[in-house]
């Protein structure tokens, strides 16, 4: 076996443990945890691979750190402000602004996604896209994407955080921000 068939082969073996340890990330991020988030490093640990094999790995690990702080900070009653002086808010309480793209527009626009306490805003392309709460049915998130569904099931938002972690709050922050808006129309 040639050096390219050798590095071929170790790499092709790390990739199934890496995608394990993945699965594992997506399920703590339904219900993460200090504890998980620590058994997840743990995992990562283990792994024993070069820095630069699982340098996102670590990125997407800080992102639920992140989020357990964020979520811990909002238990004591209020969401984090964010000060902003960007036009398009107005004067909204803003808890959101990350840089982000809208990969399924055509353009694939580079802006900001800011979630104020009565809409998701993205201003970028050359316009803002607005979306309130009250039309929002569902929240998703896949690993840097943050996806708004409207409640005519229609029409979906996917937006592109450049972090894991910008996108992990965004999409906590939304789900907040959304419920909260539903159960103040009941």
């Amino acid at each position: 076996m040639g050096l390219l068939g050798w590095l071929t082969k170790r790499k092709n073996s790390n990739r199934g443990k890496v995608d394990d340890w993945h699965r594992r990330w997506r399920n703590v991020c339904q219900t993460p945890s200090l504890e998980a988030v620590a058994e997840l490093g743990d995992a990562l640990d283990v792994l024993n691979l070069p820095e630069d094999e699982i340098e996102v790995e670590w990125e997407m690990l800080g992102g639920l750190r992140h989020l357990v702080a964020r979520q811990a900070a909002a238990a004591s009653g209020s969401l984090p402000l964010v000060e902003t002086g960007h036009r398009v808010v107005g004067t909204d309480r803003c808890h959101f602004s990350a840089p982000a793209s809208m990969p399924d527009d055509a353009n694939q626009p580079s802006g900001r996604l800011i979630l104020t306490h009565v809409r998701a805003i993205f201003a970028g392309g050359g316009k803002a896209t607005t979306i309130p709460w009250h039309a929002v049915s569902d929240v998703v998130h896949q690993e840097r994407d943050v996806i708004l569904i409207r409640r005519d099931r229609e029409t979906m938002y996917r937006f592109r955080c450049n972090l894991f972690g910008d996108a992990l709050e965004a999409a906590w922050l939304a789900r907040t921000l959304a419920d909260g808006t539903r159960r103040q129309r009941v």
